[in-house]
C-alpha cells in the first residue's frame, strides 16, 4: 500500500495526537517535525527538530517520506492574532513546507484546511468543494490562500475542508456544548431546528487514511465532515445519552430565544445554536466508498466518569 511512511506536523495539538496514533494503529510509520524536543510524542517512530515558519530547508527532514500530513498553524481560536501572522503561520508556512516536500520526492503533500475557508459562521444551502468561496475571518482567508498556492505548485496535493471537529480534549465551542450537556438543568432549545455539521476524530482519520492509502492523483480539495448534520437538540439529546440521561429540551420561541442574545452581546452564540451550516461529504463518499465515513455519533464524546 502506498503512502505509509508519512511526517505529521502538529502532533502534538488536540487533533494531532489522535491522528497520530490512530494512524500509527493501522500500520503508518510516523516522523514527527517538532519545534521542540521535549515534545516527543510515544507514538512517532522518530521525529525530527525543526520550524515550520522556516520550512526552506525542511527537505532533509523529509527524505524517504511517502506524503506529508500538515496540520500545524495558527488555530482559530487565537483570538487578536494579527491577519498577518494568520498568513505567516497557515499560507506561508505550508506553501513553503510543500515546497521542501516536492524537493524531497514526497509523493502527496496533505493540508489540514477548514470549512472556514469557504463560508463563515452559518451557509444558507449545503457546501460542497465547488461552492463560492467567502471566507470572512483571518483564519478562513489564510486557509484558502494556503490552497490557493498549493495548486500552483507541481505537487499532488490534497485539502482537507474540515467541519468542526470533536472528541477528547476538544476545547472551544465543543467544550460549551458539552459543558451545557452536563448542567442538570432542562435547556431551552427544541424550537431550533437549523442542521448543524460536525466532525469525529474517528472520522477524520478514516479520511486520512482513505486520502494516503489512494494511488490515484488528487490536486483536490475534499469536505470532510460526519454525514448526518445535527440540530442544537439533537447533540444535546446524543450528549446527555452519553451520559446516561435524558435529553431535556424544551421549546422557547425562536423570537424570544434571538432577543435574549443579542440583549446579550450574543450575536454569534445565536448564529451558532439557530442558523444552519451543512458540509456536502458526497466527494468523500464517493472516494472512501459505502464504507466511509463511520458514524459513531456525540454519545460516544461523553462518558459519566470523565
Amino acid at each position: 500500500m502506498p503512502n505509509r511512511h508519512i511526517a505529521l506536523t502538529g502532533a502534538t495539538g488536540f487533533i494531532g495526537r489522535f491522528v497520530l496514533r490512530e494512524l500509527t494503529r493501522r500500520g503508518y510509520r510516523v516522523r514527527v517535525l517538532l519545534r521542540q524536543p521535549r515534545e516527543i510524542p510515544p507514538d512517532s517512530a522518530s521525529a525530527v527538530i525543526g520550524d515550520i515558519r522556516r520550512p526552506q530547508n525542511m527537505a532533509a527532514a523529509l527524505v524517504g517520506i511517502d506524503a506529508v500530513v500538515h496540520m500545524a498553524g495558527a488555530a482559530q481560536a487565537m483570538t487578536g492574532l494579527p491577519e498577518d501572522d494568520y498568513r505567516l503561520l497557515n499560507t506561508q508556512a505550508s506553501i513553503e513546507l510543500a515546497k521542501a516536500a516536492g524537493r524531497a520526492g514526497v509523493r502527496r503533500f496533505v493540508f489540514l484546511s477548514s470549512i472556514r475557508a469557504q463560508a463563515g459562521l452559518t451557509a444558507p444551502e449545503p457546501l460542497s468543494e465547488d461552492a463560492s468561496t467567502n471566507p470572512v475571518d483571518a483564519y478562513g482567508r489564510s486557509k484558502l490562500a494556503a490552497e490557493v498556492g498549493l495548486a500552483q505548485l507541481d505537487l499532488d496535493w490534497v485539502a482537507l475542508r474540515l467541519a468542526l471537529v470533536y472528541g477528547p480534549g476538544a476545547s472551544g465551542n465543543i467544550a460549551r456544548l458539552a459543558r451545557l450537556a452536563r448542567s442538570p438543568y432542562p435547556l431551552p432549545f427544541a424550537s431550533l431546528t437549523a442542521r448543524r455539521s460536525l466532525l469525529s476524530l474517528d472520522n477524520l482519520v478514516g479520511a486520512l487514511d482513505c486520502i494516503l492509502s489512494d494511488r490515484r492523483e488528487f490536486r483536490t480539495i475534499v469536505n470532510v465532515a460526519d454525514p448526518g448534520p445535527e440540530t442544537l437538540p439533537a447533540m444535546i439529546g446524543a450528549l446527555r445519552r452519553g451520559l446516561g440521561r435524558k435529553p431535556g429540551v424544551f421549546a422557547c420561541p425562536l423570537a424570544v430565544f434571538r432577543g435574549l442574545c443579542m440583549a446579550s452581546g450574543q450575536a454569534d452564540a445565536f448564529a451558532l445554536m439557530a442558523q444552519p451550516l451543512v458540509v456536502d461529504i458526497g466527494k468523500l463518499t464517493r472516494l472512501g466508498g459505502a464504507g466511509l465515513p463511520l458514524r459513531l455519533g456525540l454519545e460516544a464524546f461523553m462518558h459519566p466518569d470523565e
